[in-house]
């Protein structure tokens, strides 16, 4: 069963990656190094709300929507897809990329050259 901060890390991820952010630019514009980000979005780190609010306001969304469940009730329905986002927020940026390569190596169609 997932943490508390892994929780709200992989939510925070998800926001993330929605808004088309890497970790290095939400990091950038809020003061914090990636790393440290990184360490927080797989829920390594238990971080002070002061830091919450302010990587909320970077998302441009409340501190709650990182604190409800509406997100992750609706990743949770597809059991096996919430449990692939946990599986990868255990590894480090560098996993995460190459596991993201080969699922959409195998999922999005192949371009031909003309």
């Amino acid at each position: 069963m997932a943490t508390f901060a892994q929780i709200v890390g992989a939510k925070i991820r998800l926001y993330r990656m929605e808004q088309n952010l890497t970790q290095e630019q939400l990091a950038e514009s809020i003061g914090m190094a990636a790393t440290y980000l990184g360490q927080i979005e797989r829920g390594e780190k238990n971080v002070k709300l002061q830091t919450i609010e302010k990587i909320a306001l970077a998302l441009h969304m409340s501190v709650y929507d990182l604190f409800s469940d509406e997100k992750e009730a609706n990743l949770q329905q597809k059991r096996w897809l919430w449990a692939s986002v946990l599986l990868l927020l255990k590894h480090n940026d560098a996993k995460q990329r190459q596991a993201y390569r080969i699922l959409r190596e195998l999922l999005e169609p192949a371009t031909e050259d003309s």
